[in-house]
């Protein structure tokens, strides 16, 4: 009877956070669809594009956004299936660890493209633009430090992400 107790808790638990972290990024859609998607660095306030980089720079997004869509969208289906593979009666481990292995995969995969893009419009800024956003990175203030309440991103109106930040495989 302790194991039958022991388990329901654990998976309580397990559905408990698999459900606010689903309602999380439901509710940061703002942000982007998802990992691998990128802020608009034309927008960026004072790297003072001209307009071939500004045009440049939008290609290159729309071509990144254009193909990681389809991998946003398998993942995505493919997170709900691993979110009803813990919720079933008695979870079944082997199907669990082969469906996490390919969400990984697939988050890596995205990963990789936001890196390619990046790398590529990093490329299309002068010296002295780079020097402008290097402090932080590329594409810095987006990036995150710290838990909630820090005091980050208000100014943008982007208030914080929740108690555990950005979900794993998060674009910054």
């Amino acid at each position: 009877m302790r194991k039958l107790s022991v388990s329901l808790a654990v998976c309580f638990f397990v559905a408990i956070t698999v459900a606010s972290a689903t309602a999380h990024r439901e509710m940061r859609a703002g942000y982007g669809s998802g990992p691998g998607n990128v802020e608009d660095i034309a927008e960026e306030r004072g790297l003072d594009l001209t307009a071939e980089q500004r045009d440049k720079i939008n290609t290159l997004r729309r071509v990144h956004l254009r193909d990681i869509e389809p991998l946003q969208e398998r993942l995505h289906v493919k997170t709900r299936e691993l979110r009803g593979l813990w919720l079933a009666e008695t979870p079944n481990r082997e199907n669990i660890l082969a469906l996490q292995k390919e969400v990984q995969d697939l988050r890596n995969r995205l990963m990789d493209k936001l890196t390619a893009y990046r790398l590529d419009a990093w490329q299309l800024l002068t010296p002295e633009q780079q020097e402008k956003i290097r402090p932080h990175g590329p594409w810095g203030r987006h990036q995150r430090m710290g838990g909630p309440g820090m005091g980050r991103d208000h100014e943008q109106g982007r208030g914080t992400r929740g108690p555990f930040g950005p979900p794993p495989g998060a674009a910054p």
